[in-house]
């Protein structure tokens, strides 16, 4: 069918509630994953105050296919995740928008070995859903609804199985935990507690509007958490998005810890721990995680934007660790998906081991990034991007999603959105201004570029 609007953006269905996420669309989407996954489907939420009536309506339209529902409530996506590939379920899905502003909701499919759902399965239930041509049950042939409250519980413990959990009881660390009012009031307050780490919690109650600040872990959201921090002497901060796939971290000096430094912190200790071993991170990661991990025996691949291409790459090449530069940290040692409590668990156990969070950091190599975005309306993103390249002058040239190109002084990255009529613009270079210069240089080409084409 041509000329229909694409549903499934970088990671699953996201919309404003009663606007284009509307209940009645929620049921076809529930009728279309019914009718491709047969069998049992685990559901789950996030906090948002639509997640109800969105849930309601998606276990209606699964349950009219005679798959069955096993409700697991109000839990992180990474812990339905793990629900799902620990207890042999067709697949999962997740109502929530993650990070988006509380009038955002969304649908999030899992595949049957826990991870995101790929392409493929993503554009099954997509013309699934268009066609209209759903499985539909005999009156008695409709699907089973039950409920199971342990995914939370199992979660917590798998994690703490993988750490090592008597180095994290011995440091008798004093964190800061903020919730950011998600799914994970309903897990990391638990979890620190079974690993022994005394935590003091903001943002801890499950309220879907995030009245505490919104559930995107940035600098400017979490000025409590770091203030926080540094009152109370604090050994570290920690910090989740709305349905907890991520792990923000706030060091000692309460200092805001980006992403990608994480990322490469966490990377560079399991690598050398191992003697070696693969990351897997998309293409716009900055280059910190590639020079932390190298004198390590530690290789980077790189991949595509989003997170079921980092995870499935990973798999094929039995990487050691992946993940975004956002806080969405993938350790296989637990599951194939980005889990910010794994990863908050992991950073303890490194702490724990090697000494503070901001000696650890200032270890790391210093890189420096600028991202922009440029609106382009209803013009072709890679129209643009291929005339940038025609009278692109860098030596090498990669084409891995979008394009990047590698100059003396750092590289720039200039590739389409997934959710939006955007481009996206990542700059990096070893010094601040630099970055920032070929960032806004390229805005300009961006901009002219579209004018033209």
């Amino acid at each position: 069918m041509t000329g229909r609007k694409k549903l499934f953006g970088t990671n699953g269905v996201r919309g404003v509630v009663n606007d284009f996420l509307t209940p009645e669309f929620v049921m076809k989407m529930g009728m279309a994953i019914g009718t491709r996954c047969k069998g049992r489907i685990a559901v789950a939420t996030d906090t948002r105050t639509s997640n109800r009536m969105l849930k309601d309506a998606l276990v209606s339209g699964i349950l009219s296919t005679g798959s069955s529902v096993v409700d697991a409530g109000v839990t992180p996506t990474p812990a339905l995740q793990f629900f799902v590939r620990s207890g042999g379920f067709a697949g999962g899905v997740v109502i929530t928008a993650s990070h988006n502003p509380p009038q955002f909701n969304g649908v999030k499919f899992i595949s049957s070995d826990g991870t995101e759902a790929s392409k493929e399965e993503e554009n099954s239930i997509e013309d699934t859903y268009y066609s209209g041509d759903f499985v539909r049950a005999d009156w008695n042939g409709i699907g089973r609804f039950s409920s199971d409250e342990s995914c939370g519980d199992r979660y917590i413990d798998a994690i703490v199985s993988r750490v090592d959990v008597q180095s994290i009881r011995k440091r008798k660390f004093h964190i800061v935990l903020d919730c950011s009012n998600g799914a994970s009031c309903y897990t990391a307050p638990y979890l620190m507690d079974a690993l022994g780490v005394r935590a003091a919690t903001l943002n801890a109650s499950p309220q879907g509007t995030f009245p505490g600040h919104e559930s995107e872990p940035t600098p400017e959201n979490l000025k409590d958490l770091t203030k926080t921090v540094v009152d109370t002497g604090a050994d570290l901060g920690i910090a989740h998005d709305g349905d907890a796939d991520r792990a923000v971290f706030v060091d000692d000096r309460g200092r805001y810890i980006p992403g990608e430094l994480s990322l490469a912190l966490i990377a560079r200790e399991m690598i050398r721990s191992r003697g070696g071993g693969i990351a897997v991170v998309p293409v716009s990661t900055p280059s910190v995680v590639e020079y932390a991990i190298e004198p390590f025996g530690g290789r980077t691949v790189y991949t595509r934007v989003g997170s079921p291409v980092v995870a499935r790459r990973m798999m094929e090449l039995g990487a050691v660790i992946g993940g975004e530069e956002n806080g969405g940290v993938i350790n296989p040692e637990m599951q194939y998906c980005r889990d910010g409590g794994m990863a908050a668990a992991k950073m303890l156990e490194i702490v724990a081991h090697s000494g503070s969070l901001s000696e650890l950091i200032d270890s790391l190599p210093e890189f420096h990034t600028v991202k922009l975005k440029v609106e382009i309306g209803g013009k072709r993103p890679e129209a643009i991007i291929s005339e940038i390249e025609k009278n692109a002058s860098a030596g090498k040239v990669d084409r891995t999603d979008g394009l990047k190109l590698f100059m003396d002084d750092g590289w720039v990255l200039v590739r389409p959105s997934g959710t939006e009529p955007l481009i996206r613009i990542f700059a990096e270079s070893r010094e601040e201004a630099k970055a920032r210069r070929m960032a806004e240089d390229f805005r300009k080409i961006v901009e002219e570029t579209a004018e033209k084409v």
